[in-house]
Formats: C-alpha cells, structure tokens, sequence
C-alpha cells in the first residue's frame, strides 16, 4: 500500500480524517435541541460561525485522499495548505488539525523526493 506513497501523507489525511468526522458529528449535533427559541438561534450562530472551518477541512481531506492515492505532490501540499487555513478559520480547535498540518508538510517533502526517485528512506 505504501509502495511510492508517503506515510506521513497517509497520516496526515487519516488524521484529518477522524477530525472531519468528529467536527461533523459534533456540530451537527448541536442544532438537535429545541427547548427554546434561544437556543436554537445560538445553535444556528454557531453553526454559522464554525461551517467555513469544517468545509475547508473537510476539502483538505478530499485532496489528501487524491493526492496519496494518486501520488500527486501538488494535491498533497494543497491538502496541508487547507489544514493550516482550516486552524485559521477556526482557532479554538486548531490545535486538532496541528498534527495533520505538520504531518501534511513532510509527507508532501517525502512524495516530492519519491517521485523524484532520491529518497534514500522514504516516509
């Protein structure tokens, strides 16, 4: 499975991955009560407040996934990309995607030099 492909890539999208599915549970969870009209109003807030954040993650991953599967150094570094900008967007939870942005970074380093054919320990 990692023949030509960078774990730490791999990594950095399975990571991303199990926030993507967390932040979506999470915050769509949060609209289920309806105890009064004020709650739900600071439901939708928040919502609101939080979308740009998981959407932008959540295309991080969609390019994390084409760009291990397909071994592509430019969709790779994009998913990266798209996780620091995703932590921007939302600083609170930042620290969830650091591991993906950081992991994201070496892995599209390692693919780089794998596609290049001078990875002397390919990660």
């Amino acid at each position: 499975m990692f023949t030509g492909r960078s774990k730490a890539s791999f990594w950095a999208t399975l990571l991303a991955l199990a926030y993507g599915i967390y932040a979506f549970v999470y915050w769509t969870g949060v609209n289920t009560s309806t105890e009064g009209d004020t709650e739900v109003i600071a439901a939708g807030i928040a919502t609101f407040l939080v979308l740009p954040h998981v959407l932008v993650t959540w295309l991080g991953i969609l390019f994390g996934l084409i760009g291990f599967f397909g071994r592509k150094t430019g969709f790779q570094l994009t998913a990266a990309i798209l996780y620091a900008v995703g932590g921007v967007l939302f600083f609170l939870y930042a620290i969830f995607l650091l591991p993906s942005i950081v992991l994201g970074f070496f892995g599209y380093s390692a693919q780089k030099e794998i596609n290049l054919g001078t990875a002397t320990n390919p990660s």
